[in-house]
Order: structure tokens, then sequence, then C-alpha cells
């Protein structure tokens, strides 16, 4: 964690060299939020589309995004492979892994991309066939980078499960004002 926390002061100190902080650095703390209680990663396994976002560096996918969740028993987690169109409309394609650790609670699983500094993987709310809402931040110094996942079992805006998790968010102090709307339309082709 100090590693981390070296290269984050770093950045923040290039950047503000620089004149300015990059958009997903903001001043302030992380929100303590709430996780699933009792999280199954069974449950919870199988395709799940993005359908809001806190909008992302590390995500270039814009829109038709899903996610498969390959259940991995030996890492008490997942594979995951990750789809959509970038803002070209060009398929784009992560693949990584979420895991639980034992340092954390159940539902505070780690998220390991290449590419991408670890980072946690905080299932806020979930009914496993619905909806699920998940949240990501590292906070130090007096600055956070902070990011938001709604998924749906279903492709759809707007839905179900926009509305709860703008709840569920909102309760736990993550401004849902701050969310995106990932567009899923019929011309959508869900190839992961």
């Amino acid at each position: 964690m100090l590693g981390l926390a070296v290269v984050a002061l770093g950045l923040v100190a290039s950047v503000t060299c620089d004149g300015g902080l990059p958009d997903f650095l903001l001043a302030g703390s992380c929100p303590d939020v709430s996780l699933q209680s009792n999280f199954d990663v069974r449950k919870y396994s199988g395709r799940w589309f993005m359908t809001e976002i806190i909008e992302n560096p590390y995500m270039p996918m814009k829109k038709c995004i899903s996610s498969n969740y390959d259940l991995d028993e030996r890492q008490d987690g997942f594979e995951v492979t990750t789809s959509g169109l970038d803002a070209n409309d060009e398929h784009e394609s992560l693949q990584g892994k979420i895991y639980h650790t034992t340092r954390f609670p159940k539902g505070h699983l780690h998220l390991d991309f290449p590419g991408v500094i670890g980072s946690p993987y905080k299932v806020i709310e979930t009914d496993y066939e619905n909806y699920s809402c998940v949240y990501s931040c590292i906070d130090w110094s007096g600055y956070k980078t902070e990011f938001g996942f709604v998924f749906s079992r279903t492709p759809e805006n707007e839905g179900d499960a926009t509305e709860k998790c703008a709840e569920v968010f909102e309760k736990n102090g993550v401004n849902f004002d701050n969310f995106v709307t990932v567009p899923h339309s019929s011309d959508c082709d869900y190839e992961s």
C-alpha cells in the first residue's frame, strides 16, 4: 500500500506542476460505503451489463459494455472478460481478475487487470438477479480517485438497476450526479 501512495503522490506532484489535476483525481476522501452482506460469488457469476459509470480513464469502451464473470473457485473470485465499443465504434475487450482477499470482508474484492493499478471492487449491494452497485475508491493526502458502476443483468438504460443503485449510492455518500449513462441499443453486439 505504501508503494501505491508513493506513486499517487508522485502523480499529484507531477500534474500539479503542469497546472492541473487529471479529471479522475479529486480533492476529498472516500466515503465509508457499506458492503453486500454474505456476498456469494456463485450467485454473482455470469453476464452483467454496465449501464451507468463514473467515467474511468482505464475503460476504453463507451457503449454496449458487458462483462462475463466466470467463477474461479481457487481464487474465490472471477476471471472477467469485459467488451464493448469505443468512441469510434471499434470493438474493445479487456481480460482480468476480480477476487476476494483474506484482508477484507467478502463483498470487498480486488480488481486486477493489466495496465491498471490494483483497485478495490466493493459490491455495495446486489440482488444477484437484476442489479449490482459497485464502488472503487482510493484516497491519500486529501485526494481521491473514485469510480462507480451500475450493473444490470439486462442491457437497458434507466431501468430498475439504475433506479436502485442511484438510491444505494446516494445513501452511501456517493453523488450519483457523477455517473454517466453507458448507451445500449438494438445494434449492440455483445461478443464477450
